[in-house]
């Protein structure tokens, strides 16, 4: 009679799992191993194909190989203090392999017992005495055993302090063999034959320990679609409660309002900017809540846009708010929206955390009684004592900055506001998918007309002196310049002290007939203001800042912008930096200050040295960094994937994304028989993101 497997499901502990106890599970929690399903998904780095045996005297210097045969000698000795060496020779019959390896004692008594028949695998080296393999792996070979690091195609894992190789290569094969056959399918038979999908046994045991080295793409292929599927499910979900839900449906007169809007503004709005604004005045005729989200590159003319969906709102006798990250940008959309609706009589509030209590009060009065039509701040206007008499419209300006309780918090003012999210931060089609999949998507593709590129240009350090003379000369035909200090990550204190450094290097040893500034994110917002309104009113020449300036300051005579040890930023980050220059009539220069010690470093000043396009140079951002550098994972809800790479995989997610949304219109609940192991995967999903979020 066959012995039952134990019973165990994806969540079961590693600590139940044969060869881990209490210590080793501590050990593996390190790199996120805590349950089965966790083991199951934590794929090998690499494969190594151990299938073809060498003889040692056909084996090769420089080569990876599998060899077997007997241990006739092994033998350990301290070289010096804190240091042995233990050496063995292995014999298969057509000739011997000297072994050694360092710090290991106890190998030569583990060899001893075992030395009939060992397999050993790891690369020639030729020395003076002949064949020598270094550190090697090796397995007994007993009669009636299944090796699993030889005569295989032989998983290599990503590791951590306290495990080596060998031992979690066992681990996980042991939790395959005792409780692989319990995990329940996912997908639906339709799906699998569809997509030509391996069943979830089948791939799981593929990227671990395939047959064939053929097999590990289509496990991994299974099990990337599934993680895809998973997320778009909830975002699918996500979006038909939206749409489920009761909004405001305003009555807009569309030819009417672009009229209006078009009277309001000293330019030409491009046609993208028309299409983006009826695009979001579609949404807000609706019966449900707008949920869209408006992407467009530095300088296309967002402002605008939100203008145009806030005039909608009010004209319907309605509230608008706009929530900014930064005191600074949310003081320059309460300048431009106020010079914008000056001419209708619509008042503008501004409520952020320098305010006197007294002016606090004054304006959540005028807020909560109505007569606050338009309320632009920072996370102030989330905060518990900010009411609204009938808030229709909710615009979170650069979302990335903001937590996901941030953004419910500002929904919550009102009883379901439409939703506009804004960014300056252009991202790729992927990353929008999956940090915005509940979102519809609104793209300003078009510069306004007349508008000059910046001219970017890479210089080394040794160019500095040229630099400031190029900045010098520009200051004498009237413009203004900034230069951002180097950034340090150590600590806040050590950026403002560089920033501080910087400044008075510049205005004592390059500058000293000019007037320098200094802006840095430890500023009291009181003082950020005045350096920011000296250098607008051209009381300043120069201003050296931090980052702090990195989103919406908008200073039209600014014409050059120098970035000192450039390499240290990222793409997306110095194209930002890069749009606070360029926003008036002059052609303006951005000077990137840097010698890169690597080859990413170079290839993020030459991408940038050669477009202006944000799209394309979020995608290769992307590409060079990963999406866990570009936004913070816990901040922006961007899930840590276990399998899939966003962007290796592009073409899937997309595949993925369609079934999803198909796959909810069909049966929003997932209640239909083929889908409860979908429902389930989506549960298990959610609380992990939860999980995540809460720790």
């Amino acid at each position: 009679m066959t012995q039952e497997k134990p019973r165990a499901n994806l969540d079961t502990s590693v600590q139940y799992v044969k060869g881990v106890g209490e210590k080793l599970a501590q050990i593996l929690a390190k790199i996120d191993l805590l349950t089965l399903g966790d083991l199951y998904f934590h794929l090998p780095r690499r494969h190594e194909d151990r299938t073809q045996f060498r003889k040692i005297a056909h084996a090769q210097a420089g080569e990876m190989v599998s060899l077997s045969g007997k241990i006739i000698t092994a033998d350990t000795v301290t070289i010096r203090k804190g240091m042995s060496v233990t050496k063995a020779f292995l014999e298969d019959g057509s000739g011997t392999l000297e072994l050694i390896w360092f710090n290991q004692p106890y190998i030569k008594d583990a060899l001893l017992k075992r030395r009939e028949s060992i397999v050993v695998y790891g690369m020639v080296k030729e020395t003076g005495f002949g064949l020598q393999m270094e550190t090697p792996e090796w397995e007994d070979l007993t009669p009636g055993e299944d090796p699993i690091g030889a005569n295989r195609i032989v998983p290599v894992y990503p590791l951590t302090e306290g495990i080596g190789q060998k031992r979690l290569r066992a681990i996980i094969y042991n939790a395959l063999n005792l409780y692989l056959s319990g995990v329940q399918e996912t997908l639906p038979p339709e799906l699998l034959t569809k997509h030509q999908l391996l069943p979830i046994q089948q791939a799981i045991r593929a990227v671990h320990f395939p047959d064939h080295i053929d097999q590990i793409e289509a496990g991994r292929k299974r099990l990337v679609f599934e993680e895809f599927l998973i997320m778009q499910l909830a975002a699918a979900q996500q979006r038909a409660k939206m749409q489920n839900e009761r909004g405001i449906a305003l009555p807009l007169d569309e030819t009417r309002l672009l009229d209006k809007v078009k009277r309001a503004i000293p330019f030409e709005l491009t046609s993208a900017q028309e299409r983006v604004i009826h695009e979001i005045w579609s949404d807000m005729k609706r019966p449900h809540p707008m949920n869209r989200l408006l992407q467009g590159d530095v300088g296309s003319g967002k402002t605008v846009v939100a203008a145009s969906a806030i005039l909608a709102a009010i004209e319907s006798d309605y509230q608008a708010a706009i929530m900014a990250p930064t005191e600074i940008l949310a003081e320059q959309h309460h300048r431009v929206l106020h010079e914008l609706f000056r001419p209708f009589g619509i008042p503008v509030e501004l409520l952020v955390g320098r305010l006197s209590a007294k002016q606090k009060e004054a304006i959540k009065e005028r807020v909560a009684s109505g007569r606050g039509l338009v309320t632009v701040g920072t996370h102030a206007v989330i905060q518990d004592n900010v009411e609204f008499a009938r808030l229709g419209l909710a615009i979170i300006d650069e979302q990335h900055r903001f937590g996901v309780m941030q953004r419910a918090a500002l929904r919550d003012k009102g009883l379901n506001p439409h939703v506009l999210v804004m960014t300056a931060t252009p991202i790729p089609r992927t990353l929008t998918m999956t940090l915005y999949g509940d979102l519809d998507v609104s793209i300003i593709d078009q510069m306004p007309p007349g508008r000059k590129p910046v001219k970017t240009h890479w210089k080394y350090p040794e160019e500095r002196l040229k630099v400031y003379e190029g900045a010098r000369r520009l200051v004498e035909q009237g413009r203004q310049v900034y230069v951002i200090c180097p950034l340090v990550e150590e600590s806040e204190k050590l950026q403002v002290r560089a920033a501080e450094e910087l400044a008075e290097h510049l205005q004592k040893d390059i500058f000293p007939d000019l007037r320098v500034g200094l802006l840095h994110g430890r500023m009291k917002s009181l003082q950020k203001d005045e350096v920011m309104e000296a250098f607008r009113e051209r009381e300043l020449d120069i201003l050296v800042s931090t980052t702090v300036i990195e989103v919406g300051v908008d200073v039209p005579n600014a014409a050059a912008m120098i970035v000192e040890d450039a390499d240290r930023f990222g793409l997306a980050q110095l194209h930002q930096l890069r749009g606070r220059v360029g926003r008036g009539e002059h052609q303006s220069f951005c000077v990137l200050i840097a010698k890169p010690k690597s080859d990413e470093g170079m290839q993020r000043m030459e991408i940038m040295a050669r477009t202006n396009n944000g799209f394309l140079i979020a995608e290769e951002d992307l590409r060079l960094r990963g999406p866990g550098e570009i936004y913070g994972t816990k901040q922006s809800g961007l899930p840590a994937f276990r399998v899939a790479d966003l962007i290796k995989d592009m073409a899937l997610l997309e595949v993925a994304r369609q079934e999803a949304f198909q796959l909810i219109e069909r049966d929003p609940t997932l209640e239909h028989p083929a889908n409860r192991g979908l429902k389930t995967a989506l549960e298990r999903h959610r609380h992990r993101l939860a999980v995540a979020t809460v720790s």
